[in-house]
């Protein structure tokens, strides 16, 4: 177990966790060769358990022999890096309420088709850019049986470091992959297309056509915009949440949620 004791914000190995972007961690020329942080032991015991491979911790002394402890023993050739709290708050810009985090490798991307296979529910994400709706949006799909999620490039990167703590590692528990190609292609791989979106032609949420799909896709677009026309026009249906007291929608997060309930595969 090589811990290491460090002094100073500049000390070699720790700029993973501080001075490098999201960007610069997701290596976009070659995002396999890319890293993302995750924090909490909770969720770095999550991580590991889908199969991500860890590269390094952070972590208060208290935790080396403690919440972490189990972590450092099943990766025992990781360095770990520890020092005073104050200096690991001015390292990360922030207190480390749970006290590690760990620099992760990120996986080789999966293709469409095979986050696909065998799906029955499926979510696509436009443009949603927020990193905690990106984190609600995946806890969400984990919890009510969505089966793959597909992002459009305008999208936030689920292994955003806030995006990873708002799922509680959810996003590492279900498929997902980026969707270079309009919703619409989907039915190539079996699906029907629900946009979710206010228009004159929307059904309702629970209109028994759209439960009585086998492989049903459902969109989801921006916080503000929504989805773009071209994208409602191409879909084979349109929804709408009905609402009371004349509000008119959900944020996304919230609104998918309700989705993926209602379109449940029966």
């Amino acid at each position: 177990m090589p811990v290491i004791n460090i002094d100073s914000l500049a000390h070699p190995g720790v700029d993973v966790f501080s001075t490098l972007t999201e960007a610069q961690l997701r290596n976009r020329k070659d995002e396999a060769a890319g890293v993302f942080i995750a924090e909490s032991p909770k969720v770095i015991r999550v991580a590991i358990g889908a199969g991500y491979e860890p590269l390094a911790l952070l972590c208060e002394r208290k935790h080396i022999g403690g919440d972490a402890k189990d972590i450092i023993a099943a990766w025992p050739g990781i360095p770990v890096y520890t020092g005073d709290r104050d200096l690991l708050a001015r390292l990360t810009g922030y207190v480390l309420t749970r006290g590690v985090l760990c620099a992760m490798r990120r996986p080789a991307m999966k293709t469409v088709a095979e986050v696909c296979r065998g799906a029955r529910r499926v979510v696509v994400i436009d443009g949603v850019v927020d990193t905690t709706n990106i984190g609600a949006i995946f806890r969400s799909a984990a919890a009510l049986g969505i089966d793959a999620v597909l992002l459009t490039r305008n999208s936030c990167d689920p292994l955003n470091r806030r995006a990873v703590r708002v799922s509680m590692g959810s996003v590492f528990l279900v498929p997902w992959t980026w969707l270079d190609e309009p919703a619409g292609s989907l039915r190539a791989h079996g699906f029907r297309t629900v946009a979710m979106a206010l228009t004159t032609h929307s059904v309702a949420i629970d209109d028994p056509a759209l439960a009585s799909e086998p492989r049903l896709a459902i969109v989801m677009g921006t916080e503000g915009d929504g989805l773009p026309h071209e994208t409602i026009a191409d879909a084979d249906y349109v929804a709408r949440i009905p609402m009371a007291h004349g509000v008119d929608s959900l944020n996304v997060a919230a609104a998918a949620a309700v989705a993926f309930w209602q379109l449940r595969a029966r």
